[in-house]
């Protein structure tokens, strides 16, 4: 690649991110009372937020809709094209309407404004011109204002959509503030993935589905060896009669304890090798919450007790591993 076309690309590059990187800044100048009515009038309505907009500004609705429905703000797209041809029926009585378009004076807005209007919906419009059909028509305007797009001829959507985005983003996180969402309510609507794992498993969800290792105080090495072994968690937990939890032994105990009383091995018992002060976790803590005190103590496997200290199993770092956890 010849150098004056590399450096060509990568000052393009630059220039694209720095225009719509200062375009993102002057919006904060525009964040006033009125945004802040256009919040409390969202969530306080009791129908949905139907989004609309055509060509790029259609692309940007569909991920503010997204983010609006996974944070709790019931919401719909509907391509302003379609609208007039047929989907103008997914708006219903008590819906919002937010129509995005950088000019506010396509011929598909012009024609569905007053659709909207007739049914008396309320409209807020995102908008660059604020001269526009669009900013006049409506009864809310968030102003993306924009000095030029990034593309030399100033035509290709860029500091244009970056600026709708970004107010819709406000908006969402806005509206999440003001309806107190939490992360439990995030996690009834994110269910699949990491995300939402991390959020609602519970340690009981996973320990119950591994075997329990457990010895007692006076087992000899070759039964600590064998339950180690045979349930294969790396560690077993030292119980008392009562099944409260008294010490782990780890593989790495077993080691450890090997090399230094090789001569009296056969007369170790687990009180002589275990840890009588293992890590624990109570099992209806979050799953997240074992990940972190294993990766504290650089540690595999924590062992789960219930509120009495009474040993309920464990849960192995393979485990987390396998729910996508870590």
């Amino acid at each position: 690649m010849q150098r004056y076309l590399k450096e060509n690309i990568l000052q393009a590059a630059k220039n694209t991110i720095k225009i719509e990187g200062e375009t993102i800044l002057r919006l904060s100048e525009k964040i006033d009372d009125n945004f802040a009515e256009i919040v409390e009038l969202i969530a306080c309505s009791k129908g949905r937020v139907v989004v609309t907009g055509i060509g790029k500004s259609a692309n940007i609705g569909i991920k503010i809709v997204a983010s609006l429905n996974s944070t709790g703000t019931p919401a719909i797209f509907m391509h302003a094209a379609d609208a007039i041809h047929g989907d103008l029926g997914i708006v219903q009585q008590e819906d919002i309407v937010i129509c995005i378009s950088k000019s506010g004076n396509t011929p598909e807005i012009k024609v569905l404004i007053p659709l909207i209007k007739a049914n008396k919906n309320k409209i807020i419009a995102i908008v660059s011109d604020l001269d526009s059909f669009l900013a006049k028509s409506s009864d809310y305007v968030l102003h993306a204002e924009i000095e030029k797009e990034a593309s030399p001829d100033n035509l290709v959507p860029t500091a244009s959509t970056t600026a709708q985005l970004v107010l819709g983003d406000a908006l969402t996180i806005a509206l999440l503030k003001y309806k107190g969402f939490t992360p439990e309510d995030f996690a009834k609507l994110h269910p699949g993935g990491s995300i939402g794992k991390k959020l609602y498993l519970r340690v009981d969800d996973i320990y119950i589905l591994n075997e329990k290792p457990k010895v007692s105080p006076e087992d000899d090495i070759k039964r600590i060896i064998s339950e180690i072994t045979s349930k294969r968690l790396g560690a077993t937990a030292v119980i008392d009669s009562e099944n409260k939890l008294l010490g782990i032994i780890t593989d790495g105990d077993l080691r450890r304890t090997i090399e230094s009383k090789l001569s009296i091995i056969t007369k170790i018992t687990a009180r002589d090798i275990m840890s009588s002060n293992p890590k624990t976790i109570q099992k209806e803590e979050p799953a997240i919450n074992a990940l972190k005190i294993i990766r504290e103590n650089n540690i595999t496997q924590v062992i789960v007790v219930d509120k009495n200290n009474t040993y309920a199993g464990m849960v192995h770092l393979h485990d987390l591993i396998r729910e996508g956890i870590v």
